[in-house]
């Protein structure tokens, strides 16, 4: 009987599958009892009713209006209606008792909105940009040149991940009231009463002079003088400091006084011997501690004298290492003699002295240019005779080959590894055969390697028409040995014609005598002392012609004069023909 009797009820509730069940509700809107079509008929028409109104939304005292059309929102009628469905189907008496249970409990769905995602990451941020604000902690300020408490200030974050499924369900509800968007504190992290003692420490720093002390000199450090260096709590921080831009320059002021830069060790040369002129420590003042010991000074209301502390700095180069560095006494040298104008010999001095006193590591590729930088103006170069571009002119730094290729030899002598090096563009007979070197900054270079295994020290020596270049280390006693080849000319003297008006035609002067193509080669082979061959290299110098300046004449020859008899004069003016 139990049973029969569900059946009846369940029957009797069951009503129509095609109607959404009594009870059910979409977004609040009651649709029980209507169709699918009249369902979504109801709830368009009533979102259609208050979709041009903008919802209200608060966060952190701030209000914003958005409607659904600014963020492309619509609602899923289609989805809501489906589960409005479902909540009261199934088959004949299950159907009934469902639907009885909705008609007392009811059911409510939600709608699901659909929305434009970039509209809704844009409106999210400009609301956190007007809404987040960082927390202000609580710090001490000067004012009337007394400390005082600056209370601080929580801040807030708009929750843009909860935020935004809230401004959605609002856009496509039907309820038109404010929604509060939820906002995440930003507590302060210093307090106004953590600083009350702070307050009280800066009171004191400032409320007398301060005795500075290194050693027997003394300073006093007025108030005034000593607020600017103090650094008052702020930004998160609780306690007091000597720092920023006017302490930095007291200690700098009072580094000047007190610091001596320490003396690296360098050589003393004297012929062939070497010495190491020990290094000499420096004192430097230690600011960091000395900035500690002035604060303690200024805290204390009896003892207001701060000792400044002063370290002892360290050579770059001790004794020690310039010992370790192995150069004990003349590895090569070589010398040339130089002349010429006043600026060429003062442009050898110049360069000499910028590759004076050059260390050169074990395994270094030493570089002129790489030593000497660009000869410029500015570094003291003058205009004198120079190679440009195999002719003898006038340039900036005219003389620097005569260092390059006393260099060259001296490394040469040792037996080094040359790994760049090119001859001039004309011969010259002042250097030896095959063994001259000229630089061009940036692009020409002389390169040599120190494969000693020990340092290398550079000494220049110039005289009045001399040049000495001696490279000291660890004597490896090589043996060098090199043979140069005969200069032989490999073309003919070019022959420059140059008009010349004051010559009659037909008539030839030589103004200048050329030089053919030349070019020689150097083999130098270098032993070691147990006689090994290390090295066996040759360096091939080819050297451009000069041309023969011939002038020619251009000058009209005078026209004949009848003389005495008939004869003409004839002319004693000399003919030259081109050698």
């Amino acid at each position: 009987m139990l049973a029969a009797l569900a059946l009846v009820v369940g029957f009797a509730f069951a009503g129509s599958q095609s109607r959404i069940a009594a009870g059910v509700t979409v977004a609040g809107v009651d649709v029980g009892g209507m169709t699918p079509a009249q369902a979504r008929t109801t709830l368009e028409r009533r979102f259609s009713s208050v979709q041009p109104q903008p919802v209200t939304f608060t966060a952190a005292g701030h209000a914003f209006r958005i409607s659904p059309a600014e963020l492309g929102v619509q609602p899923d009628w289609d989805a809501a209606i489906a589960q409005a469905q479902r909540a009261g189907s199934g088959s004949g008496p299950v159907r009934g008792f469902k639907r009885l249970g909705l008609r007392f409990f009811g059911s409510d769905v939600k709608l699901q909105p659909r929305v434009f995602q970039a509209a809704l990451v844009y409106e999210l941020s400009r609301l956190a940009r007007v809404v987040d604000v960082s927390h202000r902690d609580a710090a001490l300020a000067l004012r009337g040149g007394r400390p005082v408490v600056v209370p601080g200030r929580a801040g807030a974050t708009l929750d843009t991940k909860a935020a935004g499924p809230l401004i959605l369900d609002a856009l496509v509800g039907f309820q038109q009231g404010d929604v509060a968007l939820p906002v995440r504190i930003d507590p302060v992290r210093v307090t106004a009463a953590q600083l009350v003692p702070v307050q009280a420490q800066a009171s004191t720093a400032l409320s007398a002079p301060v005795t500075v002390t290194i050693g027997l000199a003394r300073w006093r450090l007025t108030p005034a003088q000593l607020t600017p260096m103090l650094e008052l709590p702020h930004d998160g921080s609780t306690t007091l400091r000597i720092a920023g831009p006017a302490a930095d320059a007291y200690f700098a002021g009072l580094s000047k006084k007190v610091e001596h830069a320490p003396v690296d060790a360098t050589f003393a040369v004297s012929g062939s011997g070497v010495r190491v002129v020990p290094s000499r420590p420096g004192t430097a003042l230690d600011v960091v501690a000395s900035a500690k010991a002035l604060l303690a000074a200024a805290l204390s209301p009896v003892n207001r004298v701060a000792r400044l502390s002063v370290v002892e700095q360290q050579a770059k180069r001790t004794t020690a290492d310039a010992r370790a560095m192995g150069i004990k006494g003349v590895v090569s040298g070589y010398e040339t003699f130089f002349g010429g104008v006043p600026n060429r010999i003062h442009n050898v001095e110049t360069v000499a002295h910028l590759v004076d006193e050059q260390l050169i590591k074990p395994g270094e590729n030493w570089s002129f240019n790489g030593a000497t930088g660009e000869r410029t103006a500015a570094k003291g170069f003058l205009e004198a005779p120079v190679i440009i571009n195999g002719e003898v002119s006038t340039g900036l730094g005219g003389g620097v080959c005569q260092v390059s290729t006393t260099v060259f030899n001296a490394a040469f002598e040792a037996g080094l590894p040359i790994t760049e090096r090119t001859n001039h563009a004309l011969y010259i007979s002042h250097y030896p055969l095959g063994r001259d070197a000229t630089v061009n900054y940036p692009d020409v270079d002389l390169r040599f390697t120190n494969d000693t295994g020990h340092w290398l020290y550079m000494r220049t020596f110039v005289t009045y028409d001399s040049l000495q270049v001696t490279l000291y280390g660890t004597p490896v006693h090589r043996r060098v040995e090199s043979t140069a080849s005969p200069l032989v000319n490999t073309g003919p003297i070019p022959v420059q014609k140059v008009k010349d008006p004051t010559l009659l035609k037909g008539q030839t002067k030589v103004q200048t005598q050329g030089v053919p193509p030349q070019a020689t080669s150097v083999e130098r082979k270098v032993y070691a002392p147990s006689g090994k061959l290390l090295y066996d290299d040759v360096w091939h110098s080819s050297y451009r012609s000069s041309p023969t300046i011939l002038l020619v004449g251009t000058k009209p020859k005078p026209k004949p004069k009848s003389g005495a008899g008939g004869h003409q004069p004839v002319s004693t003016v000399p003919t030259t023909t081109q050698p």
